[in-house]
């Protein structure tokens, strides 16, 4: 799947990779080291207008890390509608809090082996014929 962005959100990007929170640090240490299945995560990722935590294009999916400054009822409205203009082209999100990163982070580990799992079942059909039929 070819994601489109705004050329110009790249160098922000960088920017925020080389500033993350620690919370984006420790998710993604366990995002790399684990290798998820065999599925590459990318961090501080355009696309459309937006910059999303992380992101995995083979599964179509968004891991969001949702800190203090997603609190007030202004930034909930806008990552929602941020969320709903990115879903239209078919990706999939899952929200995390902050404080679950850091004090609960084999649930959030679980949470994302639990949809590859459910993303495979559904992708990766199993064959009719199984060996000795």
């Amino acid at each position: 799947m070819k994601i489109h962005y705004n050329p110009k959100l790249k160098a922000l990007s960088r920017e925020l990779r080389n500033n993350s929170t620690l919370s984006e640090v420790l998710l993604w240490n366990e995002l790399k080291s684990r290798k998820m299945y065999g599925y590459q995560f990318m961090r501080q990722k355009p696309i459309l207008n937006y910059i999303v935590d992380f992101f995995c294009s083979k599964l179509s999916l968004v891991i969001e890390i949702d800190g203090d400054s997603h609190n007030s009822e202004d930034a909930v409205k806008a990552d929602q509608a941020r969320q709903e203009e990115i879903e239209k082209l078919g990706i999939h999100f899952l929200r995390f809090e902050d404080l679950d990163v850091k004090h609960n982070m084999s649930n959030v580990l679980r949470t994302i082996e639990s949809f590859i799992l459910e993303f495979e079942d559904k992708n990766n059909p199993p064959s009719p014929f199984s060996k000795g039929e």
